[in-house]
Protein backbone atom coordinates (compact mmCIF):
# COMPACT_ATOMS: atom_id res chain seq x y z
CA UNK A 1 0.00 0.00 0.00
CA UNK A 2 3.46 2.47 -0.13
CA UNK A 3 1.29 3.72 -3.35
CA UNK A 4 -0.86 5.56 -1.70
CA UNK A 5 1.59 8.13 -0.04
CA UNK A 6 1.76 10.21 -3.05
CA UNK A 7 -2.16 10.39 -3.55
CA UNK A 8 -3.94 13.72 -3.53
CA UNK A 9 -7.08 14.09 -1.42
CA UNK A 10 -9.06 13.26 -4.21
CA UNK A 11 -7.46 9.92 -5.68
CA UNK A 12 -7.78 8.55 -2.22
CA UNK A 13 -11.20 9.38 -1.56
CA UNK A 14 -12.10 7.58 -4.91
CA UNK A 15 -9.90 4.17 -4.22
CA UNK A 16 -11.78 1.34 -3.44
CA UNK A 17 -10.64 0.24 -0.28
CA UNK A 18 -10.80 3.22 1.11
CA UNK A 19 -14.61 3.87 0.10
CA UNK A 20 -15.48 0.82 1.45
CA UNK A 21 -13.44 1.84 4.88
CA UNK A 22 -14.96 4.66 5.35
CA UNK A 23 -18.52 4.68 3.72
CA UNK A 24 -19.22 1.24 5.11
CA UNK A 25 -17.12 0.36 8.14
CA UNK A 26 -15.51 -2.92 6.07
CA UNK A 27 -13.70 -4.54 8.82
CA UNK A 28 -10.88 -5.87 6.21
CA UNK A 29 -10.11 -2.65 5.08
CA UNK A 30 -10.42 -1.08 8.11
CA UNK A 31 -7.88 -3.71 9.05
CA UNK A 32 -5.77 -2.66 6.35
CA UNK A 33 -6.05 1.46 6.91
CA UNK A 34 -5.28 0.88 10.42
CA UNK A 35 -2.03 -0.25 9.59
CA UNK A 36 -1.23 1.93 6.81
CA UNK A 37 -1.59 4.65 9.21
CA UNK A 38 0.47 3.22 11.72
CA UNK A 39 3.47 2.74 8.94
CA UNK A 40 2.37 6.12 7.87
CA UNK A 41 1.67 8.79 10.58
CA UNK A 42 2.66 11.63 8.44
CA UNK A 43 -0.41 11.16 6.08
CA UNK A 44 -3.18 11.65 8.51
CA UNK A 45 -3.83 14.54 7.24
CA UNK A 46 -4.10 13.08 3.59
CA UNK A 47 -6.42 10.80 5.24
CA UNK A 48 -8.33 13.23 6.79
CA UNK A 49 -8.47 15.59 3.95
CA UNK A 50 -10.02 12.42 1.67
CA UNK A 51 -12.77 12.02 4.09
CA UNK A 52 -14.04 14.79 4.24
CA UNK A 53 -13.83 15.27 0.43
CA UNK A 54 -16.23 11.91 0.28
CA UNK A 55 -18.35 13.22 2.74
CA UNK A 56 -18.57 16.23 1.33
CA UNK A 57 -19.34 14.62 -2.11
CA UNK A 58 -22.04 12.14 -0.50
CA UNK A 59 -24.04 15.07 0.73
CA UNK A 60 -23.87 16.74 -2.39
CA UNK A 61 -24.82 13.53 -4.35
CA UNK A 62 -28.62 13.99 -2.69
CA UNK A 63 -28.80 17.88 -3.74
CA UNK A 64 -27.86 17.03 -7.61
CA UNK A 65 -31.27 17.11 -9.37
CA UNK A 66 -32.17 14.39 -11.68
CA UNK A 67 -32.14 16.21 -14.63
CA UNK A 68 -28.73 16.62 -13.92
CA UNK A 69 -27.81 13.15 -13.36
CA UNK A 70 -29.36 11.92 -16.97
CA UNK A 71 -27.66 14.49 -18.48
CA UNK A 72 -24.28 13.72 -17.05
CA UNK A 73 -24.70 9.70 -17.43
CA UNK A 74 -25.52 10.35 -21.02
CA UNK A 75 -22.24 12.47 -21.23
CA UNK A 76 -20.09 10.16 -19.74
CA UNK A 77 -21.84 7.28 -21.89
CA UNK A 78 -20.47 8.98 -25.09
CA UNK A 79 -16.60 9.70 -23.32
CA UNK A 80 -16.40 5.79 -23.00
CA UNK A 81 -17.60 5.33 -26.56
CA UNK A 82 -21.65 4.27 -26.00
CA UNK A 83 -22.57 6.44 -29.13
CA UNK A 84 -25.89 4.71 -28.67
CA UNK A 85 -26.65 5.82 -25.51
CA UNK A 86 -30.07 7.55 -25.19
CA UNK A 87 -31.07 10.09 -22.72
CA UNK A 88 -34.09 9.42 -20.50
CA UNK A 89 -34.93 10.96 -17.54
CA UNK A 90 -37.84 8.19 -17.04
CA UNK A 91 -35.90 6.19 -14.78
CA UNK A 92 -35.28 8.55 -12.73
CA UNK A 93 -39.06 9.81 -11.70
CA UNK A 94 -38.74 8.12 -8.47
CA UNK A 95 -35.34 6.68 -6.44
CA UNK A 96 -35.83 3.44 -5.26
CA UNK A 97 -34.34 1.63 -2.81
CA UNK A 98 -30.89 0.62 -4.22
CA UNK A 99 -30.12 4.19 -5.22
CA UNK A 100 -28.17 5.37 -2.50
CA UNK A 101 -26.53 1.41 -2.56
CA UNK A 102 -25.65 2.31 -5.75
CA UNK A 103 -24.00 5.65 -4.77
CA UNK A 104 -20.72 3.36 -3.88
CA UNK A 105 -20.12 3.10 -7.46
CA UNK A 106 -21.21 6.08 -9.03
CA UNK A 107 -19.73 8.53 -6.57
CA UNK A 108 -16.45 7.70 -8.90
CA UNK A 109 -18.15 9.61 -11.41
CA UNK A 110 -20.11 12.11 -9.99
CA UNK A 111 -17.23 12.97 -7.46
CA UNK A 112 -14.84 14.42 -10.08
CA UNK A 113 -17.95 16.02 -12.03
CA UNK A 114 -19.57 17.77 -9.08
CA UNK A 115 -16.31 18.64 -7.33
CA UNK A 116 -15.16 20.55 -11.13
CA UNK A 117 -18.81 22.08 -11.22
CA UNK A 118 -18.16 23.72 -8.57
CA UNK A 119 -14.73 25.06 -9.08
CA UNK A 120 -13.91 25.47 -12.17
CA UNK A 121 -9.98 25.81 -11.35
CA UNK A 122 -10.06 22.21 -10.25
CA UNK A 123 -11.43 21.29 -13.42
CA UNK A 124 -8.47 22.68 -15.31
CA UNK A 125 -5.95 21.52 -13.35
CA UNK A 126 -6.50 17.44 -14.28
CA UNK A 127 -2.90 17.59 -15.54
CA UNK A 128 -1.21 19.08 -12.35
CA UNK A 129 -2.82 15.56 -10.37
CA UNK A 130 -1.40 13.68 -13.53
CA UNK A 131 2.05 14.56 -13.28
CA UNK A 132 1.61 14.49 -9.52
CA UNK A 133 0.60 10.93 -9.94
CA UNK A 134 3.30 9.97 -11.96
CA UNK A 135 6.32 11.18 -9.45
CA UNK A 136 8.17 7.46 -8.17
CA UNK A 137 10.34 8.92 -5.33
CA UNK A 138 8.97 9.75 -1.90
CA UNK A 139 6.77 12.60 -1.66
CA UNK A 140 7.05 15.36 1.18
CA UNK A 141 4.51 18.15 1.74
CA UNK A 142 5.62 20.49 3.67
CA UNK A 143 2.18 23.47 4.52
CA UNK A 144 2.34 27.08 5.54
CA UNK A 145 -0.73 27.66 8.40
CA UNK A 146 1.10 29.97 10.33
CA UNK A 147 1.08 34.09 9.90
CA UNK A 148 4.77 34.26 8.60
CA UNK A 149 6.57 33.21 5.35
CA UNK A 150 7.85 29.78 6.12
CA UNK A 151 11.82 28.75 4.49
CA UNK A 152 11.71 25.13 2.72
CA UNK A 153 15.21 24.06 1.40
CA UNK A 154 14.96 21.12 -1.38
CA UNK A 155 17.88 18.85 -1.59
CA UNK A 156 19.55 20.29 -4.80
CA UNK A 157 20.35 24.09 -2.50
CA UNK A 158 17.66 25.83 -3.86
CA UNK A 159 15.31 27.52 -1.64
CA UNK A 160 11.53 28.14 -1.49
CA UNK A 161 10.29 30.73 0.96
CA UNK A 162 6.35 29.35 1.43
CA UNK A 163 3.72 32.02 1.95
CA UNK A 164 0.71 31.52 4.62
CA UNK A 165 -2.29 29.47 3.93
CA UNK A 166 0.27 27.74 1.11
CA UNK A 167 1.84 24.11 0.83
CA UNK A 168 4.29 22.76 -1.58
CA UNK A 169 5.14 18.86 -2.72
CA UNK A 170 8.69 17.66 -3.94
CA UNK A 171 10.48 14.56 -3.89
CA UNK A 172 12.94 13.83 -1.22
CA UNK A 173 15.73 13.44 -4.01
CA UNK A 174 15.52 15.05 -7.74
CA UNK A 175 16.09 11.50 -9.47
CA UNK A 176 16.09 11.57 -13.22
CA UNK A 177 16.42 14.22 -15.80
CA UNK A 178 13.89 16.51 -14.16
CA UNK A 179 13.36 18.29 -10.78
CA UNK A 180 9.74 18.88 -10.20
CA UNK A 181 7.72 20.72 -7.71
CA UNK A 182 3.84 21.35 -6.79
CA UNK A 183 2.63 24.48 -5.71
CA UNK A 184 -0.53 25.59 -4.06
CA UNK A 185 -1.21 29.01 -2.76
CA UNK A 186 2.30 31.74 -2.92
CA UNK A 187 5.95 30.79 -2.58
CA UNK A 188 9.58 32.91 -4.02
CA UNK A 189 11.80 30.37 -5.48
CA UNK A 190 15.55 31.09 -5.22
CA UNK A 191 16.41 27.82 -7.90
CA UNK A 192 20.32 26.49 -7.73
CA UNK A 193 21.68 26.55 -11.26
CA UNK A 194 21.66 23.23 -12.62
CA UNK A 195 21.34 23.47 -16.79
CA UNK A 196 21.14 19.57 -17.45
CA UNK A 197 18.10 19.15 -14.74
CA UNK A 198 15.66 21.78 -15.53
CA UNK A 199 13.52 22.65 -12.58
CA UNK A 200 9.61 22.75 -13.18
CA UNK A 201 7.10 24.31 -10.12
CA UNK A 202 3.28 22.63 -11.46
CA UNK A 203 0.86 25.46 -9.74
CA UNK A 204 -2.99 24.92 -10.37
CA UNK A 205 -3.43 25.37 -14.41
CA UNK A 206 0.28 27.14 -14.97
CA UNK A 207 3.84 25.41 -15.54
CA UNK A 208 7.02 27.21 -15.01
CA UNK A 209 10.30 26.04 -16.19
CA UNK A 210 13.85 27.72 -15.27
CA UNK A 211 16.94 26.57 -15.38
CA UNK A 212 18.68 28.52 -12.23
CA UNK A 213 16.95 31.96 -11.43
CA UNK A 214 15.03 33.78 -8.68
CA UNK A 215 10.65 34.17 -9.47
CA UNK A 216 7.74 34.15 -7.43
CA UNK A 217 4.75 31.95 -8.01
CA UNK A 218 1.18 32.96 -7.20
CA UNK A 219 -1.70 29.75 -7.32
CA UNK A 220 -4.28 30.12 -5.44
CA UNK A 221 -7.81 28.28 -6.35
CA UNK A 222 -10.01 30.59 -7.61
CA UNK A 223 -7.74 33.40 -8.67
CA UNK A 224 -5.64 34.29 -11.51
CA UNK A 225 -1.97 32.13 -11.96
CA UNK A 226 0.81 34.70 -11.89
CA UNK A 227 4.41 34.15 -12.11
CA UNK A 228 7.10 37.12 -11.59
CA UNK A 229 10.72 36.72 -12.35
CA UNK A 230 12.93 38.83 -10.34
CA UNK A 231 16.14 36.93 -11.56
CA UNK A 232 17.57 35.00 -14.94
CA UNK A 233 14.81 33.91 -17.22
CA UNK A 234 11.85 31.33 -17.08
CA UNK A 235 9.66 29.75 -19.76
CA UNK A 236 5.67 29.86 -18.53
CA UNK A 237 2.99 27.66 -20.41
CA UNK A 238 -0.23 26.37 -19.79
CA UNK A 239 -0.42 23.27 -17.85
CA UNK A 240 -1.65 21.11 -20.93
CA UNK A 241 -0.74 17.71 -21.80
CA UNK A 242 0.97 18.86 -25.18
CA UNK A 243 2.58 21.95 -23.90
CA UNK A 244 4.11 19.69 -21.09
CA UNK A 245 5.15 16.55 -23.55
CA UNK A 246 7.09 19.83 -25.63
CA UNK A 247 8.73 21.65 -22.54
CA UNK A 248 9.87 18.00 -20.95
CA UNK A 249 11.71 16.97 -24.88
CA UNK A 250 13.31 20.39 -25.15
CA UNK A 251 16.54 21.65 -22.79
CA UNK A 252 15.32 24.83 -23.89
CA UNK A 253 13.61 27.33 -22.59
CA UNK A 254 10.32 27.92 -24.71
CA UNK A 255 6.92 28.64 -24.10
CA UNK A 256 6.42 32.49 -22.94
CA UNK A 257 9.52 33.52 -21.61
CA UNK A 258 9.97 36.33 -18.95
CA UNK A 259 12.87 38.22 -17.69
CA UNK A 260 13.44 40.18 -14.78
CA UNK A 261 10.76 42.64 -13.84
CA UNK A 262 8.42 40.95 -16.62
CA UNK A 263 5.33 38.99 -15.56
CA UNK A 264 2.97 36.82 -16.71
CA UNK A 265 -0.88 36.28 -15.35
CA UNK A 266 -3.38 33.41 -16.42
CA UNK A 267 -6.76 33.74 -16.25
CA UNK A 268 -8.20 30.18 -15.92
CA UNK A 269 -11.31 31.67 -16.01
CA UNK A 270 -10.83 33.16 -19.47
CA UNK A 271 -8.24 31.14 -20.77
CA UNK A 272 -6.12 34.60 -21.19
CA UNK A 273 -2.24 34.28 -20.71
CA UNK A 274 -0.99 38.02 -20.49
CA UNK A 275 2.82 39.22 -20.36
CA UNK A 276 3.33 42.83 -18.75
CA UNK A 277 5.43 44.32 -16.37
CA UNK A 278 5.97 44.65 -13.05
CA UNK A 279 3.97 47.48 -11.42
CA UNK A 280 7.23 48.39 -9.93
CA UNK A 281 10.11 47.21 -11.98
CA UNK A 282 13.42 47.04 -10.27
CA UNK A 283 17.08 47.83 -10.56
CA UNK A 284 19.11 44.73 -11.87
CA UNK A 285 21.82 43.35 -9.61
CA UNK A 286 24.61 43.90 -11.82
CA UNK A 287 28.01 42.77 -11.54
CA UNK A 288 29.40 46.07 -12.48
CA UNK A 289 28.90 49.56 -10.06
CA UNK A 290 25.50 51.02 -10.27
CA UNK A 291 24.44 52.57 -13.23
CA UNK A 292 24.24 56.40 -13.13
CA UNK A 293 21.45 58.37 -13.83
CA UNK A 294 23.14 61.70 -14.42
CA UNK A 295 22.60 63.28 -18.20
CA UNK A 296 23.78 66.30 -19.30
CA UNK A 297 23.41 66.79 -23.33
CA UNK A 298 22.84 63.27 -23.49
CA UNK A 299 21.16 61.98 -27.06
CA UNK A 300 18.13 59.87 -26.46
CA UNK A 301 19.18 56.68 -27.41
CA UNK A 302 22.07 56.37 -24.71
CA UNK A 303 19.34 57.11 -22.05
CA UNK A 304 16.96 54.67 -23.28
CA UNK A 305 20.21 52.25 -23.22
CA UNK A 306 20.99 52.55 -19.91
CA UNK A 307 17.82 52.18 -18.41
CA UNK A 308 17.19 48.98 -21.00
CA UNK A 309 20.44 47.87 -18.91
CA UNK A 310 19.72 48.66 -15.55
CA UNK A 311 16.05 47.39 -15.64
CA UNK A 312 16.01 44.70 -18.29
CA UNK A 313 13.14 46.46 -19.60
CA UNK A 314 12.93 46.82 -23.42
CA UNK A 315 12.25 50.62 -24.66
CA UNK A 316 11.16 50.88 -28.36
CA UNK A 317 11.19 53.79 -30.11
CA UNK A 318 12.28 55.57 -33.35
CA UNK A 319 15.90 56.14 -33.03
CA UNK A 320 15.72 58.49 -36.36
CA UNK A 321 12.80 60.44 -35.29
CA UNK A 322 14.51 61.04 -31.93
CA UNK A 323 17.97 61.65 -33.70
CA UNK A 324 18.06 65.39 -32.59
CA UNK A 325 16.37 64.54 -29.03
CA UNK A 326 18.90 64.79 -26.10
CA UNK A 327 18.33 64.97 -22.01
CA UNK A 328 19.76 66.86 -19.55
CA UNK A 329 18.59 65.76 -16.35
CA UNK A 330 19.13 64.14 -12.50
CA UNK A 331 16.97 60.81 -12.12
CA UNK A 332 17.78 58.55 -9.21
CA UNK A 333 15.51 57.29 -6.54
CA UNK A 334 12.73 57.88 -9.07
CA UNK A 335 10.47 54.54 -10.03
CA UNK A 336 11.16 53.13 -13.36
CA UNK A 337 7.99 54.84 -14.54
CA UNK A 338 8.44 57.70 -13.37
CA UNK A 339 11.83 58.04 -14.89
CA UNK A 340 9.81 57.40 -18.09
CA UNK A 341 7.02 60.35 -17.29
CA UNK A 342 9.91 62.64 -16.50
CA UNK A 343 11.94 61.81 -19.80
CA UNK A 344 8.59 61.85 -22.35
CA UNK A 345 7.63 65.44 -20.16
CA UNK A 346 10.69 67.20 -20.96
CA UNK A 347 11.54 65.66 -24.66
CA UNK A 348 7.69 66.11 -25.26
CA UNK A 349 7.07 62.08 -25.63
CA UNK A 350 4.09 60.11 -24.61
CA UNK A 351 4.99 56.58 -23.28
CA UNK A 352 2.68 53.28 -23.25
CA UNK A 353 3.34 49.71 -22.10
CA UNK A 354 2.43 46.75 -24.90
CA UNK A 355 3.74 43.16 -23.52
CA UNK A 356 6.09 43.87 -21.30
CA UNK A 357 7.74 46.43 -23.01
CA UNK A 358 7.80 50.16 -22.93
CA UNK A 359 6.88 51.98 -25.93
CA UNK A 360 7.82 55.83 -26.63
CA UNK A 361 6.05 57.70 -29.27
CA UNK A 362 7.40 60.80 -30.37
CA UNK A 363 7.60 63.73 -33.35
CA UNK A 364 10.94 64.31 -32.89
CA UNK A 365 12.85 67.32 -31.20
CA UNK A 366 13.65 70.17 -33.09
Amino acid sequence: MLHYRNFLPEELAADPSFRRWVLFNNPADEALWDEWLEQNPDKQDLVNRARNFLAATEAAFDRISDEEVANEIYRLSHAIGENNAKKSSIWLRFRPNWYHMAASVLILMFAGWWYNKQTLSQKQSDQYKVILSQIKEPLIEAVNSGKEAKLVILEDGSSVLLQPDSRITYPRRFEGRKREVFLRGEAFFEVAKNPDKPFYVYAHTLATKVLGTSFKVSAFDDQEVKVVVKTGKVSVFPMTKEAIASQHADDKLGGMVLTPNQQITFAPNELRLTRSLIPDPKLLELPIQRQSFEFKGTPITEVFAALEKSYGVKIVFDAEVMQNCYLTASLSDEPLFEKINLICKTIGAQYEQLDASIIINSKGCY
